[in-house]
């Protein structure tokens, strides 16, 4: 449950969570496993269940987290090539917050559409709370850390349907 993958012209690619972990960096291991989780959620829904050409996929979210944005970009270059985009307002009434978004995600790919978003029970009040608050003590940059890999942690090894719902429509 920890791989993704995808084309790049024709060419199949299956990428770790740990290389998109070494891609990211250490600072958002729990965003590194949502990214991941997103992508294993919605790809298969896009194209019938077989991997999607990385350069074709359009990616709207309301989530701006840097973990989550390395994730998809290292798999679609959706950023660099300019079709990925963050919008707060996004998405509808009721979905699970993050600290600075929504955890909505639409991906658009040859006419279908994916829209996921978490399920409820994945992301702990207590990292929420941390993570918004100003000016956090040195221990709470410490336990903010340790709750960010516990996250990435506990979320890997979940199914993506277990983590995620999705929806499917044409454009």
């Amino acid at each position: 449950m920890d791989t993704i993958t995808y084309l790049e012209n024709g060419k199949t690619f299956t990428v770790s969570f740990a290389e998109l972990l070494n891609y990211h960096g250490t600072t958002f291991p729990g965003g590194v496993a949502h990214g991941l989780k997103v992508m294993q959620r919605a790809f298969p829904l896009l194209d019938e269940g077989r991997p999607i050409e990385r350069r074709e996929v359009h990616i709207d979210t309301a989530f701006p987290g840097p973990g989550g944005r390395d994730a998809i970009e290292f798999i679609t270059r959706a950023l660099t090539d300019g079709r990925y985009h963050v919008d707060r307002s996004l998405g509808w009434e009721g979905i699970e917050e993050s600290p600075k978004g929504k955890y909505y995600f639409r991906f658009t790919y040859r006419g279908t559409v994916v829209e996921v978003t978490i399920r409820p029970g994945h992301v702990r009040g207590e990292f929420i709370e941390l993570a918004r608050k100003e000016g956090r003590t040195a221990e709470e940059e410490t336990r903010l850390a340790a709750l960010k890999r516990e996250m990435g942690d506990r979320l890997v090894p979940l199914a993506p349907e277990d983590v995620y719902d999705a929806k499917v429509s044409r454009a």
